[in-house]
């Protein structure tokens, strides 16, 4: 889908990043940039940096980054085309008709149909549960204590005992096999079609939308596995989807109810704690963490009360608090699970349990504690130990020092004794070797890291110099007639690096500005996107003047030009054209004996 240079243009301009940024991150400004935990993965302290001059964002610590468009298609999961109708609706941007590519019209078309047979699988499913041989389903709901409007409500239904069942069905309605190998559905093989789900309690999955993404399905009986996902598809990402938010981001509730299990929520919602969701198949993940934190700032944790629960909880509460969560434990005990403790203990003790949850920081305390003898002097000191260990990870002290107190009322420890401690065994360990630079603003920036030395050698050579007159040149265009009488788009980097040079150019020559915001939107696969926003966030280390920032930049050109010319010299060796190493050779001595060259 195509949408113009004018149209695109207004959305940046009715669109402030920092604005558009700042409904998802908690900003401060410091010095020239805004900077913020970032939202894409978990840290403590703020490497993500907003620059409204250049209209973009960039993480020092993952390295994404990107343009207003490009932001809300990483936080939201949506393509260009919707990012960019989601920011003309907040700004009252009118959006022109589009012309249309192939590609796109074929991917919309994909995920249109997807959303359409899930649809309808679903409507199956359900009508199936209301069969005579789906009667065993609606039962089984029943048994579980489920209200026949709960089981409406959540669309809850029955897939056939026969393994292709499904299959006969959607190709009764003209769907063919090509594209029912993509839903997730069936299975297609030279062997014949399967059914995905057969014999099953059917769960339909939807998404913050209310659009049927996938299906989770309980076999009748005692096959294996008990419980079954859709797998991934265009439409369903288990690590990013959260079952039963599409309900309860609209509960009235300030926090989220977090559990394992599709039948845990429905019982938590059938009682009426409708802000409860789970997590699909799998273990909590950071993409869910990030889902979570656009709703919710604080999460009660509701997970099974065996090892298992306590270990994925254990997982859950650093995932969580890395995305500005505050997070609750609560004791399921003593039953395993909510849908058994509402059951046999009801709603309002659900509810004392909620209100009496246990801090995060108590809860691993605890859990650490119960694998020590605390009646043993030497593995109570242990235990003391660790704990000053764990304090030692809390970087604000202000904040340690409310976690030690807290520590020592409650394990009935001396606090200046334990304070002592922690301090002796910070002093014991040494400083830690930093794996972050310091920015301008005092930021700590976790250092890039290299796959292997050449890698490492060919960047601190070739491509930082690179990037450091791009991240220049956009901010300060005049330089642009200087620099384009020396340096050629062709003694830029071959591939992404020398694409962006010919955009900055180009923008220099058209208008007398770069826009990287701009250039980032011209590359449309999100690992360019991010490289891109990477190379307009290099400057020179500390405070400089007017003179040494000129020098500095006569030095990166004479570097950029002089490897220009190294590779062009091997290239014409390899090639044997003696008279084109010759003209080279002394191109290149004159440039090192030029003086000035753009000063």
């Amino acid at each position: 889908m195509y949408y113009s240079d004018e149209t695109i243009s207004e959305i940046f301009a009715r669109n402030d990043i920092a604005d558009v940024v700042g409904m998802y991150v908690h900003l401060t400004k410091k010095g020239a940039n805004y900077w913020g935990l970032c939202p894409f993965h978990g840290e403590k302290t703020p490497s993500f940096s907003v620059n409204t001059n250049k209209q973009m964002f960039y993480c020092f610590g993952c390295h994404k980054g990107g343009n207003v468009i490009t932001f809300l298609m990483e936080y939201e999961n949506l393509t260009f085309q919707e990012a960019v109708k989601e920011l003309a609706e907040r700004s009252g941007v009118e959006l022109p008709e589009v012309r249309e590519t192939e590609e796109d019209k074929r991917n919309r078309n994909l995920i249109q149909r997807l959303y359409e047979v899930n649809k309808l699988a679903a409507e199956y499913f359900f009508k199936l549960g209301r069969t005579e041989r789906g009667k065993r389903a609606i039962d089984y709901f029943r048994k579980r204590g489920l209200t026949d409007e709960t089981i409406l409500h959540w669309g809850l239904g029955y897939s056939q005992p026969y393994s292709d069942d499904l299959y006969k069905f959607l190709k009764s309605k003209g769907y063919n096999d090509e594209f029912l190998k993509d839903t997730g559905l069936v299975t297609i093989n030279e062997r014949g079609a399967n059914d995905k789900f057969w014999n099953r309690a059917m769960f339909p999955i939807m998404d913050e939308r209310d659009r049927v993404i996938a299906f989770g399905g309980r076999v009748m009986g005692d096959g294996e596995p008990k419980y079954l996902n859709s797998p991934e598809t265009k439409v369903f990402d288990k690590g990013f989807n959260l079952y039963g938010l599409n309900y309860a981001k609209h509960s009235a509730k300030k926090y989220f109810l977090l559990c394992e299990g599709y039948m845990d929520v429905i019982s938590l919602h059938q009682a009426g704690f409708t802000n409860a969701v789970a997590s699909l198949g799998t273990a909590l993940t950071d993409k869910n963490a990030l889902k979570l934190s656009k709703y919710v700032k604080e999460v009660y944790l509701t997970y099974d009360s065996d090892g298992a629960g306590t270990k994925a909880t254990l997982r859950a509460i650093p995932m969580l608090e890395a995305r500005g969560i505050t997070v609750k434990v609560v004791n399921m005990k003593p039953y395993k699970d909510p849908d058994e403790f509402i059951k046999n203990l009801g709603a309002e003790e659900y509810q004392n349990r909620i209100d009496n949850a246990e801090s995060s920081f108590f809860f691993e305390l605890r859990i650490k504690a119960s694998g020590y003898n605390m009646e043993d002097p030497k593995e109570k000191n242990d235990f003391y130990e660790s704990v000053a260990g764990r304090m030692l990870e809390i970087t604000n002290e202000l904040e340690r020092s409310t976690y030690e107190e807290a520590f020592a009322k409650h394990y009935n420890v001396d606090f200046k004794k334990f304070h002592e401690l922690v301090i002796e065994k910070a002093r014991r360990e040494g400083p830690r070797k930093p794996s972050y630079r310091t920015s301008d603003e005092g930021e700590r920036i976790p250092k890039k890291k290299y796959e292997n030395a050449a890698e490492k050698k060919l960047d601190d050579k070739v491509l930082q110099p690179q990037r450091l007159l791009l991240t220049c040149l956009s901010d300060n265009p005049t330089l642009y007639k200087k620099l384009a009488s020396v340096l050629e788009v062709s003694d830029f980097s071959e591939g992404l690096y020398r694409k962006v040079a010919e955009l900055a150019y180009r923008f220099c020559e058209e208008s007398g500005s770069v826009n990287p915001a701009r250039i980032v939107g011209a590359f449309e696969e999100r690992e360019e996107q991010e490289k891109v926003g990477a190379i307009f966030q290099t400057d020179l280390p500390g405070e400089v003047n007017d003179a040494e920032r000129a020098k500095a930049i006569e030095d990166t050109v004479r570097k950029i030009k002089l490897n220009s010319l190294e590779e062009k010299i091997n290239a014409a060796i390899e090639a044997e054209d003696g008279q084109m190493v010759t003209e080279l050779l002394k191109a290149q001595a004159a440039l090192k004996n030029r003086t000035n060259l753009i000063i």
